[in-house]
């Protein structure tokens, strides 16, 4: 018997068909949105003197460092003074008086043990020594008051911070309660912004934010949501929002000099040859009254 081999079928090679993909990747819901806002102080203190009267000096400016207790402002003196001396004037009338009932009282007291004079004498000098008596405390509260009116002609400042508004010039006559100036404490610092009702509904409960300056945005910190104000700009319809910042650098409030070469210059206008980086914000007004270091407050025309 002969037996025959035949070949086997050759199996044909899988088809590769190129095809386009996409990685996933975990990322938060939402979009990212950016405002430009301003750098402010968590907390403000507004100084204001307690009583009225013309103000004769005012020892503080916008930009100024303050210290606790510092005089900012003087009102003019003359008629507390003039109460104080009444008062002190009455405090003297009416010690001389207790002293002179006192001294009655005594001798009535002396008589009175030896039978020499009436119960009745004896208890109407008591009772004027006491009259006396409240009528010198009275005299004396008189003096405090007065003395307290001496003092609230001078405005002090209760914490340290910078001053960024003042409201009032000397020789003005001010009101008992006016702002004259408002001092940013130095213990925190808020991004401040001016957001539309539609992100605010869209935004996530409790987002980290990043803040950076717009002429450095190497210059960074985060911060949380701190206030939203409840009522919308009449005018932009917006609603302010702080951002509280957390360890927020030096960088974002403080001035520094600068060298710079001038290529050449007119009354409007001056060119800078180096020094100077487009972007960045000079000051052109105030100067002769920073440091370097000192913290600033763009005004609102610079913004």
């Amino acid at each position: 018997m002969l037996a025959a081999c035949r070949p086997e079928a050759e199996t044909a090679a899988p088809e590769v068909r190129p095809v386009r993909t996409v990685t996933v990747v975990k990322r938060e819901g939402g979009e990212t949105v950016a405002f430009t806002g301003r750098i402010e102080a968590e907390n403000e203190t507004r100084l204001a003197f307690r009583i009225g009267g013309r103000m004769i000096e005012r020892a503080a400016n916008v930009g100024d460092r303050l210290e606790p207790d510092q005089v900012v402002g003087r009102l003019d003196p003359q008629d507390q003074l003039n109460s104080l001396r009444a008062a002190q004037a009455g405090v003297a009338a009416a010690q001389a008086q207790f002293a002179e009932s006192q001294s009655e009282f005594e001798r009535q007291r002396f008589l009175l043990a030896r039978n020499v004079n009436s119960r009745a004498q004896f208890e109407r000098a008591e009772q004027a020594m006491e009259t006396a008596r409240a009528q010198l405390k009275t005299a004396e509260a008189q003096l405090r008051l007065a003395e307290d009116q001496v003092a609230r002609t001078e405005l002090r400042a209760d914490t340290a911070g910078i001053v960024t508004t003042t409201s009032a010039e000397p020789g003005e006559v001010v009101q008992a309660g006016q702002t004259i100036l408002r001092i940013a404490r130095q213990d925190g610092r808020d991004a401040v912004f001016d957001v539309p009702g539609q992100v605010l509904r869209s935004a996530p409960s409790d987002p980290l934010i990043t803040v950076t300056l717009t002429d450095d945005p190497k210059v960074k910190a985060t911060g949380r949501v701190r206030e939203v104000s409840p009522q919308a700009d009449p005018v932009t319809r917006t609603f302010e929002v702080k951002v509280g910042l957390t360890d927020a650098p030096e960088a974002m409030l403080t001035v520094s000099p600068r060298t710079v070469e001038v290529l050449r210059h007119n009354p409007a206008t001056v060119a800078i040859a180096s020094g100077l980086e487009p972007g960045e914000i000079v000051v052109t007004a105030g100067t002769q009254a920073l440091h370097p270091g000192q913290k600033t407050r763009l005004l609102e025309s610079a913004r």
